[in-house]
């Protein structure tokens, strides 16, 4: 599952704004906000959602392991 961290990471390596990114996934800017800040939780098929628009723009996902963390990279 990716983690707030990752989102605000990918979005703001591809410049997108909260109000973009929200539009481009169709949820609300304040899901994404509140995401982000380690408020509010996030349904399963939204962050799938976000993590496809987010995919598409060019941001492959890297997932924790025993040796690090999770983080993003960009895709060439």
């Amino acid at each position: 599952m990716l983690t707030p961290m990752q989102i605000r990471l990918a979005r703001t390596a591809l410049g997108l704004g909260v109000r973009e990114l929200a539009a481009a996934a169709g949820i609300s800017p304040s899901t994404v906000q509140r995401f982000e800040s380690g408020i509010g939780g996030m349904q399963t098929r939204t962050l799938d959602g976000l993590q496809k628009v987010l995919e598409e723009s060019g941001i492959i996902f890297i997932y924790a392991d025993d040796t690090a963390g999770p983080g993003i990279r960009l895709r060439k």
